[in-house]
């Protein structure tokens, strides 16, 4: 009978011997190694880029038609400060809608000049519902809640307003006499005042600021629905042979257009490189590899957060809401698929999700998982809440959450791309080979070309300010 005795080590010595076999150590010298492809921390889901609907977009550029559209002067306002003094900048008094076609920079200035600051703290009132509106508030930083009284008692709140918001612009014109709403601070707030004594003083002195508040106030705004739109008129309800009005519907004679921006970098390899070892993998195509995986990262980081063409930038104001309170709500939530029809999925940062979570659990509600492409992710009201680490997250620790729907067939949110590139490696992307030089080294031109556009203003809404912290 063979006895097999079973070792501790192959170390020499380990059990007072000399060494009796090979050592692994020794022997992988005549062993291959099991390896991976390169590995990649940056690597994200990248769920915008594959939720996107992507239009072929053959020239270069597109063209958004829109119906006409009548400004109505709904705009935000900036803010300069010097130390505690905050000031607002005078070109942006424009954003109030009284003053949107004043010209004056002089005019504007003086205005600007007149406005006096002052600080409020969390819960207290900045305008009472039924007292007299004789000022021009300009909201310059904080968070206000605006209520009216209920029909059943108590208060209702109505909206919440954030920084270049602004109440009272009746005052430039004449009209309401009292506040229709309380606004009541949610955060320290910063606010500039104007008195209506202050407006009609600078009226009297300045021809050019009363002749275009006399336009102002005798001017009849065109016929437009609730969106702004020029109106069509229809007959409804009618008998007999009412004579019926004639109409039509009007476009905008200055679309937007938007041009397909470019990514790019300069892959370089040395031949020898890629020639010597390229076993078991392919050096170049490893390159590459990583390469358009970062550049599908920067792709997904501009479509959010491009001034041009990204989608936290080209939100219509009337679809930018603020928290009622600090983090993200269910109330929140609802408050921002009211505004659309169709929502189709959320954008957050992971850390947004985690802070609505937090508050879901705080209320003793529990949000519903979906399957999307395969995987279970959170959603509300059916609506899939998507990661994206693209979305910023301030200083103050504070982000947003995106909501859209896509598509071109709903009006919504597409992607745009053009395809048959030459040299094309993946749709929209392509490598062009610019040769080699005096040191052997190959360069290589990696290029990605996409944008994005938002087709109807209410298929995309911001939830801002949500603070996100424990």
């Amino acid at each position: 009978m063979t006895e097999i005795a079973t070792s501790a080590s192959d170390e020499p010595g380990s059990n007072g011997q000399g060494q009796l076999s090979l050592g692994t150590a020794a022997a992988r010298n005549l062993a291959t190694t099991t390896k991976t492809p390169p590995q990649m921390r940056a690597i994200s889901p990248r769920w915008l880029l594959r939720m996107l609907p992507w239009v072929e977009t053959t020239s270069g550029s597109y063209r958004v038609n829109r119906r006409l559209t009548y400004e109505l002067g709904d705009g935000r306002l900036t803010f300069s400060n010097t130390g505690d003094r905050v000031r607002v900048l005078p070109p942006e008094l424009r954003e109030i809608s009284p003053l949107r076609d004043l010209d004056d920079e002089t005019v504007l200035e003086a205005l600007a000049e007149r406005f006096t600051q002052h600080h409020y703290a969390p819960g207290e009132s900045i305008t009472t519902a039924g007292e007299s509106a004789d000022e021009l508030i300009l909201l310059a930083h904080g968070k206000v809640n605006t209520s009216t009284p209920g029909p059943y008692g108590g208060e209702v709140s109505r909206d919440v307003l954030a920084d270049g918001e602004y109440l009272g612009e009746h005052v430039l014109t004449g009209g309401r006499d009292t506040w229709p709403a309380t606004a009541t601070a949610l955060t320290p707030c910063i606010v500039l005042r104007l008195s209506r004594r202050d407006v009609d003083e600078l009226t009297d002195r300045s021809e050019p600021l009363r002749a275009h508040l006399d336009r102002v106030r005798g001017h009849t705004p065109p016929e437009h629905n609730k969106h702004g739109e020029a109106a069509v008129r229809l007959a409804s309800g009618h008998e007999g042979e009412t004579e019926l009005s004639g109409t039509f519907v009007d476009y905008d004679l200055s679309p937007r257009e938007y041009e397909l921006a470019v990514a790019q970098t300069i892959l370089r390899v040395h031949t020898r490189v890629n020639d010597l070892y390229s076993q078991p993998m392919n050096q170049l195509e490893q390159q590459l590899r990583l390469t358009v995986e970062e550049l599908r990262e920067q792709q997904e980081s501009d479509l959010v957060n491009n001034r041009e063409f990204g989608l936290l930038h080209n939100a219509d104001l009337r679809q930018r809401i603020q928290t009622a309170g600090g983090p993200p709500t269910p109330g929140d939530f609802d408050e921002l698929l009211s505004r659309r029809r169709k929502s189709e999925f959320f954008l957050a940062h992971p850390r947004t999700i985690a802070a609505f979570g937090r508050e879901c659990n705080r209320q003793g509600v529990y949000p519903d998982s979906v399957d999307v492409d395969g995987t279970r992710v959170t959603s509300w009201r059916g609506v899939p809440l998507l990661p994206c680490d693209k979305i910023p997250i301030s200083e103050s620790n504070t982000s947003s959450v995106l909501v859209m729907r896509t598509g071109q067939k709903h009006q919504g949110v597409v992607g745009l791309h053009q395809t048959g590139i030459p040299d094309e490696y993946a749709p929209g992307l392509n490598v062009r080979f610019m040769g080699i030089n005096d040191k052997a080294v190959t360069s290589y031109l990696v290029s990605a070309y996409y944008s994005a556009a938002v087709l109807t203003p209410d298929a995309l809404g911001v939830l801002e300010n949500v603070e996100i912290g424990r």
